[in-house]
């Protein structure tokens, strides 16, 4: 009897003090909330409300089943404490848990990747075909240039850091708990609770416009190369923009992207090869380098482009919380994400530097214009395969975001559902599909300038999804567990973003009006 008025007098202090502490934190989360920040969404704090709420039923269950066994000469099965805890939740929340294991074993059934797939992940995002115009950026950047794909490195792999650590909040006990699965998701969090869903319109449009963008870029490399790759064909750019995309077509019946992903270690491996086969050229050339034209200045009109180019060939934070969720280890991301990103820093650092010393103010927009007609051919026919195999990639997932967003979106959708009750895509959706594709043969005939397009989609959305969205949002949701030197970081690098996020888009614009103005086609 001693013993459970003991327990009785602890529990009611306990309790005395857990009010006491809660009001507190109310008080001071309050304060953070009017001055624009908060550590949480008012539905991950219910998450948390009821976890705590489940670990407290749990213990106090615990307590009243050793008591009961003590009265009862501790006779007390095995299980008793499950079922004491079952038992004990309030509002019916021990089948919640029931749930919440059973989900939890779901998630552990999915197969996991290693961190050295991850990496390989990564690094066929940021060391893709559109290295082949940071060149063209060490043109009109010189060694600010070389200095900014360093810069960008850094700020990217930053940026990936603090946008996983968005994903995560920290519980009662000091453990960080992932609440959240998605860019998305990030971004509505930090608009709640006024507009829930603001934040992942705004970060939906800018994905679809960075993969529609992709895949025009796609089209205008294809058109590009087989252009400079046979001069003697009475075939233009466009034409030749116009048979690629007539290849693409199928992929407006892709259900899936089994069959595409077998075809994707190929096309890095003739990728590699390809950026082997340049820089052996031009070290073949070593002697004829021109160091002295790599300028300490920069041509103030057209180097806000080259930064667009340098931001856009680093974007990978789009599919980093999906990846870092899919990761069997992911407190391994951290040192992932470093060793891919110094190796994309020097690789790309060597091969904008020894191409641009090769032919100096000669460099075109695609580096591989460069090079001789003997070995152009057969290096562009390397790159136009690996174009017209890579562009299912962007586009399946730009379709799957509009499904979602347009047809699939619960009651909340705006259109029919494009799918029939078997599953089937309907008619008037691959229709839809179908013009997606011409839409971005169209986009890549009328703007066929592979640089400017780079660097206006690098500066509107590049910079967006890198440098500005991550910062800001990790201000919003880890406010009060960053250093006086995160804040700084986060702060400058918004600042320095937005302004050339706004100098590269002005600049893109007038880059391509000129363009047009002038009938400029390389």
């Amino acid at each position: 009897m001693a013993h459970l008025i003991r327990h009785k007098l602890t529990n009611k202090l306990t309790n005395a003090a857990h009010t006491v502490s809660n009001k507190s934190q109310a008080k001071v989360s309050g304060v953070f909330a009017r001055l624009g920040f908060q550590a949480t969404t008012d539905d991950e704090g219910v998450g948390f409300a009821e976890c705590d709420d489940l670990d407290y039923d749990y213990r106090q269950g615990m307590q009243m089943d050793v008591l009961r066994g003590e009265e009862e000469d501790g006779h007390m099965d095995g299980d008793g404490g499950l079922e004491g805890d079952s038992h004990y939740q309030r509002d019916g929340t021990g089948a919640m848990l029931s749930s919440l294991k059973t989900r939890g074993s779901l998630d552990e059934d999915k197969p996991k990747i290693t961190s050295w797939e991850a990496g390989w992940n990564v690094t066929n995002a940021i060391q893709g075909m559109f290295v082949l115009g940071l060149p063209y950026a060490i043109l009109h950047g010189g060694y600010l240039g070389l200095f900014l794909i360093i810069f960008a490195a850094v700020v990217c792999c930053y940026t990936g850091k603090i946008l996983i650590a968005c994903l995560y909040e920290e519980n009662e006990d000091g453990i960080k708990v992932r609440v959240r699965d998605s860019y998305v998701d990030i971004a509505n969090a930090c608009c709640a609770p006024r507009f829930p869903a603001l934040g992942g319109h705004v970060v939906n449009v800018a994905q679809i416009i960075e993969l529609i963008m992709t895949c025009i870029l796609y089209v205008v490399v294809s058109g590009n190369l087989m252009y400079n790759s046979f001069p003697g064909f009475p075939v233009s750019q466009k034409a030749w923009s116009v048979v690629a995309t007539a290849a693409l077509l199928p992929c407006a019946f892709l259900k899936n992207l089994k069959a595409v992903s077998k075809f994707s270690l190929l096309c890095s491996l003739a990728h590699f090869v390809i950026n082997v086969l340049v820089i052996a050229y031009c070290l073949s050339r070593a002697r004829e380098w021109a160091w002295e034209k790599v300028k300490f200045y920069i041509d103030v009109k057209k180097f806000p482009i080259s930064i667009g180019i340098i931001v856009f060939s680093y974007t990978s934070q789009i599919f980093l919380p999906s990846l870092e969720g899919n990761m069997q280890k992911p407190s391994e991301f951290h040192c992932m994400m470093d060793w891919t990103h110094i190796s994309a820093c020097v690789l790309k650092g060597l091969f904008a530097l020894v191409a641009y010393l090769t032919w100096a103010d000669a460099t075109k927009e695609v580096i591989t214009d460069n090079l001789p007609s003997t070995i152009r051919a057969v290096v562009n026919l390397f790159l136009v395969a690996k174009a017209l195999l890579s562009y299912p990639l962007p586009f399946f997932a730009a379709v799957e975001v509009l499904e979602k967003s347009l047809f699939q979106d619960g009651g909340r959708a705006i259109f029919p559902d494009c799918y029939g009750p078997g599953g089937q895509l309907k008619s008037w959706g691959l229709c839809l599909r179908v013009a997606l594709v011409v839409f971005t043969l169209l986009m890549a005939v009328f703007v066929p300038h592979f640089a400017l397009l780079m660097g206006l989609t690098g500066s509107l959305t590049g910079a967006g999804l890198c440098f500005l969205l991550p910062s800001l949002f990790h201000l919003k949701l880890q406010w009060r567990n960053l250093m006086w030197h995160h804040v700084f970081f986060d702060v400058a690098i918004f600042v320095i973003g937005g302004i050339c996020a706004i100098s590269g888009f002005i600049h893109s614009i007038e880059g391509l009006i000129e363009a047009f103005r002038y009938n400029i086609h390389d």
